[in-house]
């Protein structure tokens, strides 16, 4: 691993032992706000956002940070997205964490020009490293790693429709779901790419694609050797804040297959 990927490893494993770790199963109900729908926040999160941008701030201290929360608190923080700048997602998978379930993990990624150039994920419970930087590949613990179907047939589809209105959610079950296996999605972006690299799941769908969720994803993914793009194809930028929707896939056939479902839809 290069010096800043040994760099982020320990600073997402000091966080996740610092405030991370010591408070999942320990909050108290005050700890747990309802930010918006279907949309939870514990001190945790925040507390672990702050000292991430404070740790980032200082190893590169011309990089403005976009994080989840700061963005959540004043929308302008968004506007840093189109130049170089760290994206944090500070507990990935906050539903889960703050109901003392797993999946959960840390997310950061260095974009530039509206694209992610690096990215890291940690899964604190799993002591798992997943990395990429755009041109190098993507590795797992420090080895290179190449992204793997399952081999199903038919194909293991983890699709979410928490953030899809009624009649959309009616269509992706009675169009899409017969042609695949559909197993249950882990609401964390933080396990949802890896799962796509190692084998264990072959497509996904994704409505919401904020950048904090999907920046270092996305690259993982696509330099493991798998495919994932705007469902018309376009690859994904971390800028375009309003535009939803996008295919995850362990391979490009499987990517072309489940785009076409949905072009149906």
């Amino acid at each position: 691993m290069s010096a800043l990927d040994d760099e982020m490893l320990a600073l997402m494993r000091f966080v996740s032992e610092r405030t991370i770790m010591p408070r999942w199963r320990n909050l108290a109900t005050e700890d747990v706000i309802e930010k918006s729908q279907n949309e939870l926040v514990t001190i945790a999160d925040r507390e672990a956002e702050e000292f991430l941008a404070e740790a980032l701030a200082k190893l590169a201290p011309d990089v403005p940070i976009v994080g989840e929360e700061a963005a959540h608190a004043d929308s302008s923080v968004l506007d840093r997205l189109s130049g170089p700048c760290w994206i944090v997602d500070p507990i990935d998978g906050t539903h889960n964490y703050a109901h003392g379930r797993t999946p959960f993990g840390i997310m950061v990624a260095l974009a530039d020009g509206g694209e992610a150039i690096a990215g890291w994920i940690y899964d604190p419970v799993k002591d798992r490293f997943c990395h990429a930087r755009r041109g190098e590949g993507a590795f797992v613990n420090g080895g290179r790693i190449v992204a793997r179907p399952t081999g199903s047939e038919p194909p293991v589809a983890a699709i979410s429709v928490i953030f899809l209105d009624e009649a959309r959610r009616e269509s992706v079950n009675s169009h899409v779901a017969p042609h695949y296996r559909v197993v249950e999605t882990p609401r964390c972006a933080a396990e949802q790419y890896p799962r796509l690299v190692l084998g264990e799941n072959d497509v996904s769908f994704f409505e919401r694609t904020l950048a904090w969720d999907h920046a270092a994803g996305v690259l993982f993914l696509n330099e493991a050797g798998g495919k994932v793009c705007r469902p018309d194809g376009s690859a994904y930028r971390v800028d375009e804040i309003e535009r939803t929707g996008m295919i995850g896939a362990a391979s490009p056939s499987l990517w072309d297959g489940l785009a076409a479902l949905y072009a149906k839809l």
